[in-house]
């Protein structure tokens, strides 16, 4: 990754919203995100999705390894930006209580909560194999994007009601 995160993230943001630009489809937009989150970050072994569905997190778009296909709310790293509503950056997974190995190679993590009209409806996770991989550049670069990704979630609905209308 270039050596100024800030500017390298501002870049895939642009990416990232010219990419979405006009797609309501939120699977689809979360496929291209972990593609593009994926190949443009150094050091990264798993970027993908979890989908809120029926209590618990199911395994949506993603890149890297095979991974956990649920995961209760509350338990690993993933269900607990759940619980707890709120990022989960976390330096060494072997030092977070109930992490949930999915990847064996994986030592630290980020995870951010997706929302719409201020529910959880997903999240992103972000693995990798270095310890202390991600710091407050990536929590912020990473939240320009979510907030791109809600950005659609929210003009999906407003089209959708006026249908119903």
């Amino acid at each position: 990754m270039a050596k100024n995160k800030p500017q390298h993230y501002a870049q895939l943001a642009q990416q990232v919203e010219a990419i979405v630009a006009g797609e309501q489809d939120l699977v689809a937009n979360m496929a291209n995100i972990s593609a593009i989150l994926y190949w443009a970050l150094d050091n990264v072994n798993w970027a993908g999705f979890y989908l809120l569905k029926e209590e618990q997190l199911v395994l949506g778009p993603f890149h890297g390894q095979p991974a956990c296909i649920r995961i209760p709310i509350g338990k690993g790293v993933c269900g607990t930006a759940v619980s707890k509503n709120s990022i989960q950056l976390i330096e060494d997974v072997h030092q977070f209580s109930g992490h949930i190995t999915c990847d064996t190679a994986s030592n630290s993590e980020i995870v951010l909560p997706i929302r719409q009209n201020n529910q959880i409806i997903a999240v992103l996770d972000i693995d990798s194999p270095d310890i202390a991989r991600f710091d407050l550049d990536d929590k912020s670069g990473l939240s320009q994007i979510v907030e791109i990704l809600q950005a659609t979630i929210c003009h999906a609905g407003e089209v959708e009601a006026r249908r119903v209308v």
